[in-house]
């Protein structure tokens, strides 16, 4: 049952491709996520700091001449392989990302720094099938109301640099959709990945219907999860958007060439 109704609101999803700003790819999908309970937490960085730490052939992407740092926790839930019911320790758990905007070949997206996860062998699965700089980490959730509690800890030792983050978030406003061409869009709006196998330069495609986000508030006790980057964020107070679900349907890597 579970599987068939995915299938429905995967399908109600892919019927918003026409909002994308370049078509779907001609391959099959070959994952669903749904993303819950979801801060972006947003400050503008100085483009010279982040470009040395693009890989080649990476164009920063910039609003206005502004690059951003975003820090993005959330809960993941519902993962599925195409065709197949969830894996047990691998269906749901908490995520955090530290990202920034780049682009090539005119197809805007996203480049991890890192990405921290409840699950050992969500870390490893993606470290192998999309490349990407996962860790595993310690988080400890808790929501009343609107209101998420959210702390997370990296583990690992020497081969994990150490990170935390320690916040309380909340929306404080009903949901609107981002004004195409504002910076709320371009922050969000994104519709693949970019990462290194080796030192082939790999693009992962992704699509979701527009994101529904609400204005946010956040009380941020403990932030490290760039340093670990060589980055560090500006005492400015961070942009803040919340969105409660978001579903999402994931392409293989593909080498962009």
């Amino acid at each position: 049952m579970c599987a068939t109704v995915l299938s429905m609101e995967s399908q109600q999803v892919l019927a918003t491709a026409g909002m994308r700003p370049w078509p779907l790819p001609d391959s099959p999908w070959v994952m669903t996520q749904v993303w819950r309970k979801l801060l972006f937490a947003h400050w503008p960085m100085p483009a010279e700091v982040l470009l040395p730490h693009l890989p080649p052939r990476l164009t920063l992407d910039t609003f206005d001449g502004q690059a951003w740092l975003g820090i993005v926790p959330f809960q993941m839930d519902q993962v599925r392989f195409r065709g197949l019911p969830g894996i047990p320790t691998a269906q749901r758990f908490p995520e955090l990302n530290v990202r920034t905007y780049v682009t090539t070949e005119d197809k805007p997206g996203v480049y991890f720094f890192s990405l921290d996860a409840g699950s050992l062998l969500a870390v490893v699965g993606a470290r192998m099938m999309f490349s990407l700089p996962y860790f595993y980490a310690r988080f400890a959730i808790t929501t009343e109301g609107d209101t998420v509690s959210y702390a997370c800890r990296r583990l690992g030792g020497a081969i994990a640099p150490s990170a935390v983050f320690q916040a309380r978030y909340q929306p404080i406003a009903p949901v609107r959709l981002a004004r195409p061409g504002s910076l709320e869009d371009w922050l969000t709006a994104r519709y693949c990945l970019y990462t290194l196998r080796g030192t082939r330069l790999m693009r992962g495609e992704i699509h979701h219907a527009p994101w529904p986000l609400q204005p946010a508030t956040a009380e941020i006790f403990h932030n490290t999860m760039a340093a670990p980057a060589g980055l560090h964020l500006p005492e400015t107070p961070p942009l803040l958007h919340y969105a409660e679900r978001l579903e999402v349907v994931v392409w293989p890597l593909r080498r962009v060439r």
